[in-house]
């Protein structure tokens, strides 16, 4: 519950409360592709050496590179050809080159007994029966040597890792189908209030004058997308208790029930604050003020589903501080389920284009866009994007950035450094 009067709590007293809450989703198996962007769960040993035996890296002859020594231009070396090897052919035709020998041979064929090097196509006539080779191939060129890459054994994958492609690259190249990780979190996400129509259902002039699209839950539903979870939407619910309650219990109560709630609307002072009137008797949400600008009414605690405690996040009905409310709070617990880091975004310093206010002892959130420098990834300059409405939607789509503007700070002047959020990157 919460205390009208009590003190605002700031920024990072609230994140910290949030993720003191937020333990790690179980361990699950999955399939690679299924494990993209995922947290491995286990230590991951080759099974195998890679490569697992000696190959050829080029298409050309296997040879000894002692018969070729002396070969050159003006005096070719001409070598019998005694077969050809090819990748995947089992059995494999030529297991052993004698002396004096040469064999065809395919990229990622095995290397026969007795043959030390490769010589390149284009260093040949490219004969059939016999080869004419017209330089030098020393001992080991062009030859993958079984082990070199990766020994049995070796360590590919530690608890931790967020497995991008090139880890389900190597898990897959030693025979890996499957890996263990901390499985994606199901959100459940409500919007709430009389008012709400669903996207595509036409406005009756008359009765739904004073109605307004819900956006909201696509907007929340797409952020817990983004961050890598399951987001599940729950029919727009009227600003009635009963009919909150009920519509939480149903969604909560199906066998794969959310991990997470997300719902956006009904927590401030008003008569049909719907969410703060429903729980508030629980005693198992709080509902207070941050320091923040947008986003100062919230909620936050835990609902019982199933016998297990669910957190629980209330977020404010107007778009961006719904928004801004998510990245700082339910995106970093999302991640923290998950086992990914870092679990906020990472600040950088940018120089602020124009002149900008905020409320003392407020932290406040402007929306911005970046330009990046020709380096085509460093952040030099950061511009403000339209008002520090929390309604303005449109404003909020067209940035790609938040500019951070501290507590204890009232102005910062076109110039200055800020702290800069980049919305699109991790």
């Amino acid at each position: 519950m919460s205390d009208r009067r009590a003190p605002l709590r700031t920024v990072d007293e609230h994140l910290a409360l949030v993720l003191e809450a937020t333990a790690a989703l179980p361990d699950v198996e999955l399939p690679l592709l299924d494990a993209l962007d995922l947290s491995c769960a286990e230590d991951v040993h080759a099974p195998l050496r890679l490569p697992r035996f000696d190959n050829s890296a080029m298409d050309g002859y296997a040879a000894r590179a002692a018969d070729v020594a002396g070969a050159s231009a003006a005096t070719p070396v001409t070598l019998p050809v005694v077969g050809d090897i090819g990748a995947g052919q089992s059995p494999t035709p030529v297991t052993h080159l004698e002396p004096g020998t040469t064999a065809k041979i395919m990229t990622g064929a095995p290397m026969p007994a007795g043959a030390d090097t490769v010589v390149p196509y284009e260093w040949t006539d490219r004969g059939v029966a016999e080869v004419s080779i017209d330089r030098p191939a020393a001992a080991g060129q062009h030859v993958r040597y079984a082990g070199e890459d990766v020994a049995e054994g070796d360590l590919l994958v530690e608890v931790g890792t967020t497995l991008g492609p090139r880890h389900l690259g190597l898990l897959a190249s030693v025979g890996r189908s499957v890996v263990r990780v901390r499985r994606r979190p199901r959100v459940l996400i409500v919007s709430t209030g009389s008012e709400l129509r669903e996207p595509g259902v036409a406005l009756v002039p008359g009765a739904d004058d004073d109605a307004i699209y819900d956006g909201n839950s696509y907007l929340l539903a797409g952020a817990a997308l983004r961050a890598g979870a399951v987001p599940l939407r729950v029919g727009l619910v009227p600003d009635r208790p009963d009919a909150f309650l009920a519509a939480l219990d149903d969604a909560l109560g199906a066998p794969d029930g959310a991990d997470l709630v997300v719902t956006s609307g009904g927590i401030s002072m008003g008569d049909y604050d719907v969410v703060k009137a429903a729980l508030t008797p629980g005693g198992t949400v709080w509902f207070g003020g941050l320091a923040m600008q947008p986003g100062k009414p919230q909620g936050f605690g835990a609902v019982a589903a199933g016998g297990r405690q669910v957190p629980f996040f209330a977020l404010p009905g107007n778009p961006v501080s719904s928004y801004l409310s998510f990245e700082m709070f339910v995106r970093p617990a999302l991640r923290r389920m998950m086992g990914l880091t870092p679990e906020s975004r990472p600040t950088v310093r940018a120089r602020l284009t124009h002149a900008v206010t905020s409320p003392a002892g407020r932290r406040q959130f402007l929306r911005g866009v970046v330009t990046i420098g020709s380096d085509g990834n460093t952040v030099t300059e950061v511009a403000p994007v339209g008002g520090s409405g929390s309604h303005l939607v449109g404003d909020l789509a067209a940035s790609d950035a938040l500019i951070v503007v501290p507590e204890d700070v009232t102005a910062v002047a076109a110039g200055d450094t800020v702290t800069v959020i980049r919305l699109d990157q991790d």
